[in-house]
């Protein structure tokens, strides 16, 4: 009998892939460290993308075809990836996309937005996990969406705003010690140039986010996408229609939260209860 894990491990598309491309690099006479020279890459990006941890993007995939001469083999590989195998190649994707964004649109109504959560929050979510993560693993997650937070330090900030549920603050996740932690994080935030925190209210008798989170991401050549997250992951919205709705539905989110100032406020009125 197969166990689960063993199952997965044999469905695995990205394993599958990853495996061409390093039989692909042999047969080219080329070692990892000179297939990461060529691309431009680190050493652990090609090895995880062998071993099948990492999604292979499409435009590595091109540059790998013309490289190997591989006749396309590996283009049309990730253009037909099953759905399920394609989640975290969309994840890398939107953290590339992230750190050149024109402009970013975050909608949360469960957590504090990954952007603006203190270390021990973002832990706190990740043991919540079903089925867990080890403890390498949520290690390792934190200190991934820790270094994202860098973008809300350049010197030319990129240009950002956030609207979340009171809610998310209310559930304390990790304990008194690390809700304090947050909102006083929060409340700093609020104060960087470029940064807008919106709170939605406990009470409001009804808003234009009542489904699931979602990011509007303006791209530097000006093109609107979004990112809608789900249980399995986040989904590229690209569809100029469905982009449309979800900017329409944050226009209104932002007329239904509180203003900024009155964010800050809020803020400040938590920290004096705490």
């Amino acid at each position: 009998m197969y166990t689960r894990k063993q199952q997965r491990k044999n469905a695995s598309a990205l394993r599958l892939v990853g495996k061409q491309v390093a039989l692909f690099r042999k047969a080219a006479g080329l070692t990892q460290e000179q297939l990461a020279e060529h691309l431009g890459i680190s050493l652990e990006t090609v090895a995880s993308i062998e071993q099948g941890r990492r999604a292979l993007k499409l435009d590595y995939a091109e540059r790998l075809d013309e490289l190997l001469d591989t006749k396309g083999a590996l283009v049309v590989a990730v253009q037909n990836m099953p759905e399920i195998d394609m989640i975290p190649a969309w994840a890398e994707q939107y953290m590339d996309m992230e750190q050149e964004a024109l402009t970013l649109s975050y909608y949360e109504n469960q957590l504090v937005p990954g952007l603006i959560q203190t270390p021990d929050y973002a832990r706190a979510i990740f043991r919540c996990r079903v089925p867990a993560y080890s403890t390498d693993e949520i290690d390792r997650l934190v200190m991934k969406r820790m270094e994202r937070q860098g973008i809300l330090h350049r010197d030319s900030p990129t240009t950002i705003s956030f609207i979340f549920s009171e809610a998310a603050l209310r559930d304390r996740l990790g304990g008194d010690e690390v809700y304090t932690a947050c909102l006083t994080h929060l409340r700093t935030c609020a104060d960087l140039p470029g940064i807008n925190i919106q709170i939605l209210p406990l009470g409001t008798k009804g808003h234009a986010g009542l489904n699931t989170p979602y990011i509007l991401v303006e791209t530097p050549d000006y093109q609107d996408l979004a990112y809608v997250e789900t249980h399995r992951g986040n989904q590229q919205v690209c569809n100029p229609d469905e982009v449309s709705i979800l900017k329409q539905k944050y226009a209104m989110l932002r007329t239904q939260a509180l203003n900024s100032d009155q964010t800050k406020g809020l803020l400040d009125r938590l920290l004096g209860e705490r």
